[in-house]
């Protein structure tokens, strides 16, 4: 109930913002109305948080038209279960969009990559770049030295138990209440208390394609502190000792099973119907989501770090940005650009923009989420963020060998030949 109340106060605060308006925007840069011909562009948004809702980005979209009455943005929206397809068809299609929201992994390493995107360097020499923090400018940088990404907001993402399930069973004992973290010894004795009151389904791994990935990455690593690429992003280490002792326990586990058949969708419907006491895809934006959506949701979500068995806590980082196509349209980029700028460099439509992301600032622009309890819980995560390697070559491909890695073991392979084939010809 205290979360519910403090997450209607939240949209309460926010709906009267949009309405109010918030503050008198900056004024524009100069020469922003002056184009002597309209220029239509087209935005494709990847749900991040509010990004995916309709009133809210038209609500953001508005500030722009009224300043740039010349550039006119229409917006799809796209999903994790089609969008990279969507992309993909497009492409081939000669029909991809003028802008794009995602994060590098996407817009660095696989489109950026292929060479579908504008280099954004010229973006990146204003004052305003200048304070974006270091880990971030660094994952929107190609090898070759182009930026495709100018990032808005970034999160470290994590998972969240049934805390009313956790007390029931006696496994509240197991995890820190007030760091929110756990001992990987102390998510096996949890899973065992799980099963002993009657749960028997403690947590699921989803692998039915990458959607949520980044939750299965990031408790395998931790558990035994592997990792997933080398320090230097050069090569993947999924086949680690570590990383193999990790999913061997997942698999031994009972409680724990590997679902093929199940996406991350799946699963976080599952444990919003109560039927998982974890859900190993979680973050902010999801619980606002799922609180306000969900008609099953009547327990207390507590979010959790993954399980440690002593090294170094690592999170995997989330990183969400504006990136251009390059659709051989000198005049669509600059465009593009201009509204790029227009959300980034002025505080109160950047504000709004990371606002709706449900996310942070990757720059200091004060508390944005003053007297949020909510966000300020989730902000108890950040700290832990860990290395961002999803900008290793051959990323698009190993996300895919992640998952098919993962159904495989769910299908009967062993945990060693399955781990042995991972990026592998066969």
């Amino acid at each position: 109930m205290r979360r519910m109340l403090a997450l209607i106060c939240l949209l309460l605060s926010a709906a009267l913002l949009s309405a109010c308006g918030g503050e008198t925007p900056e004024p524009a840069p100069e020469g922003g109305g002056d184009r002597p011909e309209p220029v239509e562009l087209t935005l494709w948004t990847f749900p991040v948080g509010n990004w995916g809702n309709p009133t809210a980005v038209s609500n953001i979209l508005t500030g722009f038209h009224r300043e740039y009455p010349n550039i006119h943005v229409s917006v799809e929206y796209l999903n994790y279960e089609s969008g990279d397809e969507k992309i993909e068809q497009a492409a081939a299609g000669g029909g991809m969009p003028d802008l794009v929201l995602e994060g590098p992994e996407r817009l660095v390493a696989s489109w950026g990559e292929k060479g579908w995107m504008a280099d954004l360097s010229d973006l990146w020499t204003s004052d305003t770049a200048g304070m974006i923090y270091d880990n971030i400018r660094e994952a929107c940088q190609h090898s070759s030295g182009a930026y495709y990404e100018f990032p808005i907001c970034m999160s470290a993402h994590c998972m969240a138990v049934n805390y009313d399930m956790f007390r029931e069973a006696g496994a509240l004992q197991y995890i820190d209440e007030e760091t929110h973290t756990w001992t990987t010894e102390g998510f096996i004795e949890a899973v065992h208390a799980l099963a002993a009151y009657g749960q028997k389904s403690a947590g699921i791994i989803y692998c039915k394609n990458q959607s949520g990935d980044q939750g299965t990455r990031a408790l395998v690593t931790n558990l035994y502190g592997g990792s997933f690429t080398d320090g230097e992003h050069t090569r993947y280490t999924v086949d680690s000792e570590e990383n193999t002792r990790a999913l061997q326990l997942l698999y031994d586990l009972e409680g724990i099973t590997f679902e093929p058949s199940l996406s991350s969708l799946d699963a976080i419907d599952l444990f919003c119907k109560k039927e998982t006491a974890m859900c190993f895809c979680w973050n902010a934006s999801i619980e606002i989501q799922q609180t306000i959506n969900n008609p099953y949701l009547d327990f207390e979500i507590f979010p959790m770090a993954f399980p440690t068995s002593g090294g170094a806590l690592e999170l995997q980082g989330g990183i969400w940005g504006f990136g251009v196509f390059d659709n051989g349209s000198g005049e669509r980029i600059e465009a593009a650009k201009t509204f790029i700028r227009y959300i980034a460099e002025n505080d109160v439509p950047y504000t709004r923009a990371v606002r709706a992301s449900s996310y942070w600032p990757v720059r200091d622009v004060g508390n944005i989420y003053e007297n949020d309890k909510l966000m300020t819980e989730y902000s108890i995560f950040t700290p832990y963020t860990g290395d961002y390697y999803q900008i290793t070559p051959k990323w698009a491909d190993a996300r895919t060998a992640w998952w098919q890695m993962l159904t495989k073991i769910g299908s009967g392979t062993s945990v060693p030949e399955a781990v042995k084939g991972f990026l592998s010809s066969d």
